[in-house]
């Protein structure tokens, strides 16, 4: 990949950027969602005001979540090669952009990303939506051909060939989803191998 050509670069932050701690399967409970049933979906389709509180709880259980924040294998590494070589940078997140702030600064990645380029499912509809990689894209007056898409989730890679942007799944676990994915790793470092 040649990153002239490949300037600009959009991750997914939890499972990504960081390492996975997350426990949707108890944020499913402590919502009273079925398991395996999407989160956000199932909050958009639950009417007022029972939302708002369920909106309310799930902020309170990503921000105990944010603050638990580590660097992914590689993350730092990564975004510093694609910030020297002046590559833009942009976070698509299911959270919110607060709390994608405050994971950000956990890890020590937040001064590779500025904050009009972070954007959370109240910024734009959430992925697998496109929408969000679009508005980046327009901000940053870059066309899909010079994007990646970075990612450790299907909805992730979803949003990204919706947009037309290279895909990469990067995800240590065996999980695949081929017909998204352009490339594969286990770890972020990994993609500096390509790139050099």
């Amino acid at each position: 990949m040649n990153l002239e050509q490949y300037n600009s670069w959009v991750f997914d932050l939890d499972g990504t950027l960081t390492e996975p701690v997350h426990d949707f399967e108890h944020i499913r409970r402590e919502l009273g969602i079925p398991p395996e049933e999407d989160i956000l979906s199932a909050i958009a389709q639950t009417a007022m005001p029972e939302r708002r509180t369920m909106l309310e709880r799930l902020d309170e259980l990503e921000r105990h979540y944010a603050a638990l924040a580590q660097p992914a294998e590689g993350a730092l590494e990564l975004l510093e090669y694609l910030f020297s070589a002046n590559c833009r940078l942009g976070i698509l997140t299911r959270n919110t952009k607060e709390l994608a702030l405050v994971s950000l600064d956990s890890i020590g990645a937040a001064q590779y990303f500025a904050s009009e380029f972070v954007l959370g499912r109240d910024e734009s509809s959430p992925k697998p939506s496109p929408e969000g990689i679009k508005i980046l894209l327009n901000q940053w007056g870059r066309v899909s051909e010079s994007a990646v898409m970075v990612g450790d989730f299907e909805f992730d890679l979803i949003s990204g060939k919706q947009a037309g942007t290279i895909t990469v799944h990067v995800d240590k676990a065996d999980r695949h989803w081929p017909e998204v994915t352009d490339y594969r790793f286990s770890t972020l470092s990994e993609i500096i191998g390509l790139l050099e």
